[in-house]
């Protein structure tokens, strides 16, 4: 009763500063370690001086639970003289140099894993900095470095390199032939955020292309190194609302890219695509998650058609990278809920549909309602969730095709599949 009783008197006393025309005397930062009180207070709207606002203040605070140094965050106002408060941002830190894991099995027998190391809070300024190592039959690595707030509030950057080498199915009309592609690649992207929605990316990619045949080349396909330029766009709507394992809201993320080539067989291209997220909290203990990818890409009839069918991207289960095409339509849609949590611990079960069609090169917009580009897989899964340590969440799940040519399989990873 005592606490009810100083609850609903500190939340009269919130509302009676907010309706009267109070200033801010200072903004004071609690419960940060690692996180520097100099970065938190130079991303915050709420300043000394400035109005005493109750909606800058909470947009600030979901500002700083996007973070991924952040596992939670609140605030508090305390008057302090005359027409004058202070007010307190309290932060709930996460662990933040967290290791990778991802891998996956389908019926076929394929394996393959993705191990790496990254630090998502370097220096205490959300700075991210890591690599992967990368086992699908081939070795593979690369080194990521992102800092959206490296200049201002605004103004950002990103630098990345990649050396990738994996086996592919390229798809000609009379066979699907195997190769050994390696993608090696140097990019540098410039980081803008408007406002606390909206932000854009934008840059260039300069990167080689290895196509080397597999096996015995009878038919006498096609072996390319081609040097190509890439110049990309990136702009995202951001209205996501985290509890801990909870989140609601909408996320919209269009990708545009041109491509330049040096060979005929590759020629330039562009692609775009968007992906909308749609997320709901149904009760205390379930979370409804949505994601639809759509996508096109210039239509030429090439069997390096750019949108894969995979299952580390877009189809659970479904195996790796078993068509290609230059179109896509993906819904992801699954029901998370919350099986068990105590303390920092939380088990969460789903069920999932992951559907898809692909336009095939050179083709039209009727393929996709053919069966044989139209996947539909349903599953189930699991998630092992650690709520102090940021996105350390483990997965697997179990895909099964219902749909013609079909296989069924595991996929593992961290973090949740979107």
């Amino acid at each position: 009763m005592n606490k009810i009783l100083t609850i609903l008197i500190l939340s009269l006393f919130s509302v009676s500063l907010f309706s009267q025309n109070f200033t801010v005397a200072d903004l004071k930062i609690q419960g940060n370690k690692k996180l520097k009180t100099s970065f938190i207070k130079s991303i915050s709207t709420i300043k000394a001086g400035a109005k005493l606002d109750s909606l800058v203040i909470e947009q600030d605070i979901k500002r700083l639970k996007h973070l991924p140094s952040v596992s939670h965050a609140y605030y508090q106002v305390f008057h302090s003289a005359d027409n004058e408060c202070n007010v307190f941002y309290n932060i709930e830190e996460n662990f933040t140099l967290i290791p990778s894991v991802n891998f996956y099995t389908t019926d076929n027998d394929e394996f393959a894993y993705r191990i790496g190391l990254y630090e998502f809070n370097a220096f205490g300024r959300n700075i991210i900095f890591g690599g992967f190592y990368q086992k699908d039959i081939y070795d593979s690595h690369a080194i990521n470095l992102r800092a959206p707030f490296l200049f201002s509030k605004h103004w950002g950057l990103a630098a990345n390199y990649q050396d990738l080498t994996t086996q592919e199915p390229v798809f000609f009309e009379d066979e699907t032939a195997q190769y050994k592609y390696n993608n090696k690649s140097y990019e540098i992207l410039g980081l803008y955020r408007f406002n606390f929605h909206n932000r854009l990316e934008f840059g260039v990619n300069y990167f080689t292309e290895d196509y080397r045949f597999k096996g015995e080349n009878v038919n006498n396909r096609p072996e390319l190194n081609v040097h190509k330029w890439l110049v990309k766009g990136i702009y995202e709507y951001n209205n996501l609302n985290y509890f801990y394992q909870f989140v609601t809201g909408f996320r919209s993320i269009f990708n545009f890219q041109y491509v330049t080539s040096t060979n005929d067989m590759l020629p330039d291209f562009f692609i775009g695509w968007n992906d909308f997220f749609y997320f709901k909290r149904i009760g205390e203990k379930g979370n409804w998650a949505n994601r639809v990818r759509l996508g096109l890409s210039s239509n030429d009839e090439t069997p390096f058609a750019p949108f894969s069918v995979d299952n580390n991207l877009n189809v659970r289960g479904v195996g790796n990278t078993i068509d290609r095409g230059t179109g896509v339509i993906v819904l992801n849609t699954e029901y998370r809920y919350t099986l068990y949590e105590k303390n920092w611990f939380v088990l969460q079960g789903n069920a999932f549909v992951d559907a898809g069609s692909w336009r095939n090169p050179g083709g039209d917009f009727g393929d996709f309602s053919k069966d044989d580009n139209i996947k539909v897989y349903p599953g189930l899964g699991l998630r092992f969730i650690h709520k102090k340590i940021y996105n350390a969440i483990f997965r697997i799940d179990y895909g099964y095709g219902i749909t013609k040519n079909s296989t069924n399989g595991f996929v593992f990873g961290i973090g949740q599949y979107f």
